[in-house]
């Protein structure tokens, strides 16, 4: 599929998905949101990492689209909310380990589509937040709940209630940002992590980030079961002979996603 909003490319078996609208600052609209859902839809299981990352070099995704956003009506915001969840929902159930390298500013739709993500990394000169009252809405791309959920509830009212941005160095203080590193060693460091999971089962990373998602949201007792089920589940596979051989063995295990 050709793309005009996102570059999709691949290196091996890391997948980098770039929004690319420089002019826009990255914002999300439709057109894009669509692309980006069809990117995701179109990864096999060659793909074993994703990264997501901004074009240019002041945004990561500056938020959705306000020109596009500012006469619609109510019936068609929740639409768009709608669209905007299910890809947000998407990125977020992919069986492979996805990666935000925050490039710059991540504000409203962006904040949200990085929080969709399993790991963010941002860069220095990052700048995070969900300015959405000031516009006299809220998030709606499932950026109330995944906010909550990472920094926790009052945390996550005082930035949604003031509007404001944090510095990727307040972010990470907040638990919404990993590490922060200098502009021109984001990328690198990224793709240093993402070879850090090639390494290891493919099918027990998809298990792990199903379990880790679903068992958040249950409680104890209810998500143990969901544990218990998927280390059962990856004893009947390849990949668990061949790692548990490989230790036995003393030598580097070679996973085949089986």
């Amino acid at each position: 599929m050709a793309y005009d909003n996102i570059r999709l490319e691949k290196q091996g078996a890391i997948a980098t998905l770039t929004i690319d609208r420089p002019k826009a600052l990255n914002a999300l609209n439709t057109q894009t949101f669509h692309e980006i859902e069809a990117a995701l839809l179109s990864l096999g299981t060659d793909t074993r990492v994703l990264i997501v990352t901004g074009g240019g070099e002041k945004a990561f995704v500056a938020g959705a689209d306000i020109a596009e956003m500012a006469t619609i009506s109510a019936d068609k915001a929740r639409e768009f909310s709608a669209l905007g969840q299910r890809v947000m929902g998407l990125l977020e159930q992919r069986p492979f380990p996805t990666i935000a390298a925050v490039n710059g500013f991540a504000l409203g739709g962006g904040c949200e589509l990085a929080m969709a993500c399993d790991l963010i990394y941002a860069s220095e000169k990052a700048k995070l937040g969900v300015p959405e009252s000031t516009l006299g809405v809220i998030p709606g791309f499932g950026g109330t709940q995944r906010l909550t959920r990472l920094v926790g509830k009052m945390r996550a009212k005082e930035l949604i209630f003031t509007g404001g941005h944090v510095t990727a160095a307040q972010a990470k203080e907040y638990g919404l940002v990993l590490e922060v590193l200098p502009p021109e060693k984001l990328m690198e460091h990224c793709l240093a992590v993402a070879g850090k999971l090639l390494k290891n089962g493919p099918l027990a990373l998809a298990q792990a980030k199903r379990v880790v998602e679903f068992g958040a949201d249950q409680d104890l007792r209810a998500a143990n079961e969901l544990e218990s089920q998927g280390f059962g589940v990856l004893f009947g596979t390849e990949d668990q002979r061949e790692g548990m051989k490989a230790f036995l063995e003393k030598r580097p295990a070679a996973f085949a996603g089986k």
